[in-house]
């Protein structure tokens, strides 16, 4: 039996394209591998938008701030390192820039965002307080002042001006010192109470140490405040101090 055509050509046209196809690698023209995030943004987002920021971890609600500074590139490893280095989520927020910079991959840009979202998040805070009536809304108080001094690497020490409404007035802090210390002069504390005509103040503090629990010398800066303010018609509502931990009130603990 004799067939027609060389060795080199198939009985059967195109059977050989058929056991051999081109890829596009034969053709020279290879796609690039997938990327491990490739979508990993979309679908944060949507749980997100979903869900809500109760359905995503810590580290994930931090990928999303990331993900507008840094467009191309897997930020999940980022958002880790820095909560496992800083602690938490809320010491990542209001760690200073070298801190933040100390995480291979955060740049100049990466810790100008979260410094902003920072503040925005500590001036609505604030924006709560003073639109209604202090003592009523004791919980908002203390949020915005543990957003504001509990992460300060010095002590601070500030004052809450109220009106006879109990309305604030101003939010001001008046000194800042060491890390264990901060110099009060309860005359000045209360010749500003007067030029801002406030009938009432809160002292408030923080201890960088993390630990709430007031020192005898905070106890006495407080006693001689009060006294000093109560002939003059100004009340001192209380003396919070705020640390990592929590908060301890000087008139709670029946110190005042």
């Amino acid at each position: 039996m004799t067939h027609s055509g060389s060795d080199d050509e198939p009985d059967f046209p195109g059977l050989s394209e058929a056991r051999s196809p081109r890829t596009p690698a034969a053709a020279g023209h290879a796609r690039p591998a997938a990327k491990h995030h490739d979508g990993h943004r979309d679908r944060l987002r949507e749980r997100f938008s979903d869900a809500g920021a109760r359905a995503l971890a810590d580290y994930e609600l931090l990928e999303l701030i990331l993900f507008r500074t840094i467009p191309r590139r897997d930020v999940k490893p980022i958002a880790k390192a820095l909560i496992a280095r800083l602690g938490s989520l809320a010491e990542v927020l209001n760690a200073p820039p070298r801190r933040l910079m100390e995480v291979p991959g955060v740049k100049d840009a990466v810790a100008l965002d979260i410094a902003i979202v920072a503040a925005v998040n500590q001036r609505a805070m604030r924006s709560a307080v003073k639109s209604r009536e202090v003592l009523s809304s004791w919980a908002a108080v203390l949020d915005y002042c543990k957003a504001a001094m509990a992460y300060e690497t010095r002590e601070q020490f500030r004052i809450l001006f109220l009106d006879r409404k109990n309305a604030l007035i101003a939010d001001e802090v008046q000194g800042t010192g060491t890390v264990d210390h901060t110099p009060v002069y309860p005359r000045e504390v209360v010749k500003r109470a007067l030029e801002l005509s406030a009938t009432a103040i809160i002292l408030v503090h923080n201890h960088p140490s993390g630990d709430p629990t007031p020192s005898r010398a905070d106890i006495d800066m407080t006693r001689t405040i009060v006294e000093t303010a109560k002939p003059l018609g100004i009340s001192v509502h209380d003396h919070i101090i705020i640390g990592k931990a929590g908060h301890a009130s000087l008139k709670g603990l029946r110190l005042i």
